[in-house]
């Protein structure tokens, strides 16, 4: 990667740096990383610098086997870890993972999870995958259209192309507009409502993701994601 990047605090597993090592040399990331410094100075941006890629540390290129599209951290303090939806332990869960609790349950009658950590997740394949992977503190979308769309956007085209037998789970509309970065012939695409209250009633519940992501991964020989945060 080049060293400029390194300025950001990078951390990014192997398989993931050889994927995108030419998105790292691009001008967009050169101006995004540019932008990160000079926000710092004067905002507090989440999540911390060592968990901006916390989805590509634990989740390496070959064990993908699912993934879950947000749109921007969370903007809270000490919620943001890098994992969409995800918060660190110790920190209530949002209502819209409480959402996501409450369809698992509903789907796989596994019990809500009292932590709102999705590391579990992210370790068995489950790319937990923000469009947006920073934020500045107190401020929803404060980071939207500075790079990070067109650097993620090309995330999911490459690992749409390198992997077989993907499940991606596309929440909301935000979410479902990057349906076509990705090959429908080679992997399943879910698409509900999203989790947040104000639409999980539209659609979201009820879904049954889970449950179908296991189904799909078991039908081609895959190993299926233990969901169950508790155990």
């Amino acid at each position: 990667m080049p060293e400029n990047t390194t300025k950001i605090d990078v951390k990014i597993e192997q398989s993931w740096k050889d994927l995108l090592q030419a998105d790292f040399e691009t001008k967009n990331f050169r101006n995004l990383v540019s932008f990160l410094k000079d926000e710092r100075i004067v905002h507090k941006i989440y999540p911390p610098g060592g968990q901006i890629f916390s989805a590509f540390e634990l989740t390496p290129v070959p064990e993908v086997k699912v993934v879950i599209l947000g749109q921007d951290p969370y903007h809270g303090h000490g919620q943001a870890n890098g994992l969409c939806f995800s918060v660190s332990d110790g920190i209530k869960s949002p209502p819209s993972l409480v959402n996501i609790f409450k369809e698992l349950n509903s789907d796989m009658n596994i019990s809500v999870s009292p932590t709102g950590n999705l590391e579990k997740w992210a370790r068995q394949g489950v790319l937990l995958l923000n469009s947006i992977l920073t934020v500045r503190a107190n401020n929803a979308g404060s980071h939207q259209k500075k790079g990070w769309e067109e650097f993620t956007d090309e995330v999911l085209r490459k690992i749409s192309i390198t992997n077989d037998h993907l499940v991606f789970m596309l929440w909301g509309k935000y979410a479902q507009a990057k349906a076509d970065l990705i090959d429908p012939g080679k992997h399943l695409i879910l698409q509900a409502a999203h989790p947040s209250p104000f639409s999980a009633h539209n659609g979201f519940f009820g879904c049954r993701h889970f449950s179908k992501t296991n189904k799909y991964l078991e039908s081609h020989g895959i190993e299926p994601i233990d969901w169950d945060l508790n155990a």
